[in-house]
């Protein structure tokens, strides 16, 4: 760890807690000013405040990526406030649980809403301005849209979440395709499965314990476990990485239970 993404400007969706809070530290210590954005700004204002007190430059601001007209008025103060943006964090999302005969039109928009019309919406923007402020003339701009290990395989009693997932993959794909030549490094970062809030309830039922028993390591991971990755997707070493999906899962897709 050092300064890496020293004179860089990120902006992270959903930092209020779990991996967007661990991302937008993780950047902080690398260099990076950092802009905090979540819908709870009472959560942000309070790690950007952290952060500030141990000499990062920070800001903090509500932004609900699910309604996408709010995206550029947010990204606007932004840049006023610390500059161009060159990194987008695209981690915000819901969890959207349920069993696919007793989901609801409600969850199932809302989970749309955000983890894929937000997290589109968010790289259009940030995109736009990357191109705008010269940042990817430099070939400077990254994103990184946080997929999931549901990318790729069936979890149960969340099908829309998967799906939901799976479309964030491959918008990352297009998108990367798209803006290539434009000096975008559009990539994805697909997690297994943290311990965070969403899921901290699960793991402690029968059914969460069971499952923990079919990862090869029986364990959950660390946030931490996550940075290399992160930083070499949102810094200079992603300059010839385009529309990957990198994913960091502790072994838990592969086949043959624990």
């Amino acid at each position: 760890m050092g300064a890496s993404l020293q004179g860089q400007v990120a902006v992270i969706t959903g930092a209020s807690g779990g991996l967007g809070a661990h991302f937008a530290t993780v950047l902080a210590r690398e260099g990076a000013a950092v802009a905090l954005t979540a819908r709870r700004l009472e959560m942000v204002e309070a790690l950007a405040g952290e952060l500030a007190g141990q000499g990062h430059q920070t800001m903090a601001l509500r932004l609900d990526v699910g309604d996408p007209a709010a995206i550029g008025p947010a990204f606007d103060e932004i840049e006023a406030g610390l500059g161009p943006i060159s990194i987008l964090i695209n981690n915000a999302g819901v969890s959207g649980a349920g069993m696919a005969l007793e989901m609801t039109r409600e969850t199932f928009d809302q989970t749309f809403d955000v983890n894929v019309r937000g997290v589109y919406f968010a790289a259009q923007e940030a995109a736009k301005r990357m191109i705008a402020s010269g940042v990817a003339d430099r070939e400077a701009g990254r994103i990184v849209n946080i997929a999931s290990v549901a990318s790729v395989t069936n979890l149960p009693g969340l099908s829309v979440y998967c799906a939901s997932k799976a479309a964030v993959a491959m918008m990352t794909k297009a998108m990367a395709r798209e803006w290539a030549r434009r000096g975008i490094a559009v990539n994805a970062l697909g997690p297994g499965y943290v311990l965070t809030d969403i899921n901290a309830d699960w793991f402690e039922t029968e059914g969460g314990a069971a499952q923990l028993k079919r990862f090869p390591k029986r364990r959950l991971m660390d946030a931490s476990d996550l940075d290399a990755a992160l930083l070499m997707l949102a810094g200079p070493a992603a300059k010839a990485i385009a529309g990957q999906l990198i994913l960091v899962d502790d072994g838990q897709t592969l086949p043959g239970g624990g």
